[in-house]
């Protein structure tokens, strides 16, 4: 996919400012070792009596300055592109988590509903197999508008009340109760 592709061509762009921060660092790394090299053989010179002019010197010293700030800058100039690089793929990244949460909250909705027409046919029937579904429609009408009004619900879980000290009283359960299944032929004979 086109995501994929920006990805791949975002991950490549970085591993070449990887490479030139690297040869950055090692052309820093060389000209420590001329300034340290330098330094010593003029250190050598100066004990067999030979000493460079001061223009030298300083010619060497502007020349290092010179490179030294050339450095510098390419150095700062590839870490702001990698900084940039970076956000560009977290964002990617975040994307891609967004994508994989919504696919997954997808299935589990697919999920949940799934279930609830398993519930709906096994205490409404198939409707289908049941061709007078019509027939129940209101008593689903009145039991469902509980899951959209809470006045409804209220008045529906209302007739289930029992005083709290009620022996059989007990917590309302948060979904349709499903009938067991028959516990006797008389009964599984009235079941399908």
């Amino acid at each position: 996919s086109q995501e994929r592709e920006l990805k791949a061509a975002a991950d490549s762009v970085l591993s070449e400012v990887r490479k030139k921060q690297a040869d950055t660092k090692r052309m820093v790394d060389i000209l420590r070792a001329l300034e340290k090299l330098r330094k010593l053989r003029k250190e050598a010179a100066g004990r067999k009596g030979v000493c460079p002019p001061p223009s030298a010197d300083e010619a060497f010293e502007n020349q290092v300055e010179s490179l030294r700030t050339l450095l510098k800058n390419r150095t700062e100039l590839y870490e702001a592109e990698e900084r940039a690089l970076r956000v560009m793929l977290e964002g990617e990244q975040e994307e891609e988590r967004k994508r994989e949460m919504e696919k997954k909250q997808k299935k589990e909705r697919e999920k949940l509903l799934q279930q609830k027409r398993e519930i709906d046919s096994k205490l409404f029937g198939d409707p289908d197999e049941f061709p007078l579904t019509h027939l129940l429609q209101p008593f689903r009408d009145y039991y469902l508008q509980a899951e959209h009004s809470v006045p409804a619900l209220i008045q529906i879980r209302h007739f289930f009340l029992l005083p709290a000290d009620h022996p059989e009283g007990s917590c309302i359960p948060p979904g349709w109760v499903l009938p067991s299944l028959p516990t006797n032929d008389t009964w599984a004979t009235a079941v399908r």
